[in-house]
C-alpha cells in the first residue's frame, strides 16, 4: 500500500454535489479514499431586510477526492449513479498539481471554507484589507457590491475558472 495520498477531480452534476458525497457512503466508496468534499465560500444574502452570512459551493460542480488507492477508487466511483466525470487527461484520471492543490487550500483553508472577504476601492483599483482574496487583487474580474460578491479568475485543472466570491466593499475613495 505504503502509496501517498494525492488529490483528484470529480465532475458531477451542479446541485447535486451533496447527494453524489453521500452515495459514495452508500456505494462502499469509502474505504478507498481519506477525504471527499465540495469547498464552500462564505457570502452575504439580503433577505427579510437584513444581511445574512451563508455559504455555497466554491466550485459548484466539482468534488474533491484525497486518496492514495486511486485505482480502486476509480473502479469504486462507478459504481455511483449521477457521477459525471473523473477529470483527468485523456483516458487516465489524474492527480491535481501542487500548484491547483495549493490554489484551493489557499482559497478554502484546511476547513474547505473560504471565509468572507472586506476591502475598498481606490479610483479603478481595489485593496482586499482581510480575508483570503487579500494579495489576491489582480485576479478579481469584477464586482458586484450590491449583491457583496466579487468574480475571481484563475487557473486551475489545467483551465481558466472563474468563480463567484464573498467580497464587501466597504468605502470607496
Amino acid at each position: 500500500m505504503g502509496t501517498e495520498a494525492r488529490w483528484y477531480v470529480i465532475q458531477v452534476q451542479t446541485g447535486r454535489e451533496e447527494q453524489i458525497m453521500e452515495e459514495a457512503g452508500k456505494y462502499q466508496v469509502q474505504e478507498y479514499f481519506d477525504e471527499i468534499f465540495a469547498p464552500r465560500m462564505e457570502r452575504k444574502k439580503k433577505y427579510l431586510g437584513k444581511w445574512h452570512l451563508e455559504t455555497g459551493l466554491l466550485f459548484p460542480g466539482y468534488l474533491f477526492v484525497i486518496s492514495s488507492r486511486p485505482k480502486e477508487l476509480y473502479q469504486a466511483l462507478k459504481r455511483v449513479p449521477q457521477l459525471t466525470k473523473l477529470l483527468g487527461t485523456g483516458e487516465k484520471w489524474t492527480p491535481m498539481t501542487e500548484e491547483d492543490i495549493a490554489a484551493v487550500e489557499a482559497l478554502s483553508g484546511k476547513e474547505r471554507l473560504m471565509k468572507f472577504s472586506e476591502g475598498y476601492i481606490q479610483g479603478d483599483s481595489v485593496t482586499v484589507i482581510s480575508g483570503p482574496l487579500k494579495g489576491l487583487e489582480g485576479k478579481i474580474s469584477r464586482i458586484d457590491r450590491h449583491k457583496r460578491l466579487a468574480w475571481l479568475t484563475v487557473e486551475l485543472f489545467g483551465r481558466t475558472v472563474e468563480l463567484q466570491v464573498g467580497l464587501e466593499i466597504v468605502r470607496k475613495e
